[in-house]
């Protein structure tokens, strides 16, 4: 059990590979990545006998920047029998755990749709099998481990498994969201997602309510507007272009045409700031935690536009800069990032004020 298994965005799998072997080898763990460009996923081999089992009790999932989701390899799969794929599979899952979900997956990749296909219809016999040989419980469980299956064809694949307690609640590490018709861009989207990804069902609860004030810099036309104002907040959207006149006729929406970074706002200890302006990313990165440390805002989700190359040591950079600046400043901060579902050239940072 010396491999960890990381989806990704396709096309950021040099980023996802780069990011597992820096934070493997802070935690002691030595060993390289391999991956094909374009697949939406990394295999990341140590050298160590357990180092994949020691990855996944050493590092938190919610740590990783660009990984979707991951599982610890027990078994690799290959030339399975196209007649009797599941005693190939059963063959190999002796160092399984038991488990609450089984989830048969493979790449995100364009040459991987139509193995996904497949990997639908034999998630059903080989469920069967599993909750027969008492590998699988008789009804889907969210608290226990979770069994993967990964193909990356019909015949070739891993054997594995995630712990429901560090790691993506989702298959594949993809929620599915729906659109919503009245919304006023896709990016809605983004900021769905980004509450979904950060903060749990109870945090939510807490932070997320009815009657808070927000700032929306960049707001136009109103994407993530119109997530906080279905949330029951009321918004100042800050854009010198237009909002849409769905989300004026609300109420909850006072618009402030000023240059997001030159505007302050009239009342200190708004609840909530967003930002998805595209601009450079350092340049954002000092406007959150100008917000901080005056304490305009308690929490905030922005986002930071990558650059074409080398961008998981770019996204450090600017983070490290952010919480280097906020720690002169004497400000504590909790901090997250990750590449959303949603995301495309950018990720998306939760940050928190403590004090």
């Amino acid at each position: 059990m010396n491999k960890i298994l990381l989806h990704c965005r396709p096309g950021f799998e040099k980023d996802c590979a780069a990011e597992i072997q820096a934070l493997a080898a802070e935690a002691g763990v030595y060993g390289y990545p391999r991956l094909e460009n374009g697949s939406g996923f990394v295999l990341f081999e140590g050298y160590g006998e357990n180092d994949g089992e020691q990855l996944m009790q050493t590092l938190a999932f919610d740590q990783l920047i660009f990984a979707r989701s991951w599982f610890v390899v027990t078994a690799e799969l290959a030339q399975m029998d196209p007649e009797d794929r599941i005693s190939a599979v059963m063959a190999a899952a002796e160092g399984l755990p038991k488990a609450g979900k089984l989830w048969v997956e493979s790449g995100d990749g364009d040459d991987y749709r139509s193995l996904l296909s497949f990997c639908r219809k034999f998630t059903v016999p080989l469920r069967q099998a599993l909750r027969q040989n008492g590998l699988l419980t008789k009804n889907e469980k969210d608290k226990m481990p979770r069994i993967h299956l990964f193909l990356t064809d019909s015949a070739n694949g891993y054997l594995g498994y995630s712990r429901s307690d560090n790691g993506s609640p989702f298959y594949m590490g993809i929620e599915r969201l729906k659109f919503p018709a009245d919304a006023p861009s896709r990016s809605t989207l983004k900021l769905d997602e980004a509450f979904s990804v950060f903060l749990t069902p109870e945090q939510q609860e807490q932070r997320v309510r009815s009657g808070m004030r927000a700032v929306d810099l960049g707001a136009c036309p109103g994407g993530w507007t119109y997530q906080l104002v279905r949330r029951g907040m009321f918004v100042a959207a800050v854009d010198n272009g237009a909002m849409a006149q769905s989300l004026m006729e609300t109420g909850q929406v006072s618009h402030h045409p000023v240059d997001g970074f030159k505007f302050e706002p009239e009342k200190p200890g708004n609840h909530w700031l967003v930002c998805d302006m595209v601009e450079k990313p350092d340049r954002v990165a000092q406007l959150m935690a100008r917000w901080m440390i005056k304490g305009w805002c308690e929490q905030a989700i922005f986002n930071l536009k990558l650059p074409m190359k080398q961008r998981y040591a770019s996204v450090c950079d600017c983070l490290n800069q952010l919480t280097d600046i906020l720690q002169s400043a004497g400000v504590g901060c909790e901090l997250k990032a990750k590449h959303l579902y949603h995301d495309r050239e950018e990720i998306t940072v939760y940050l928190r004020r403590l004090n």
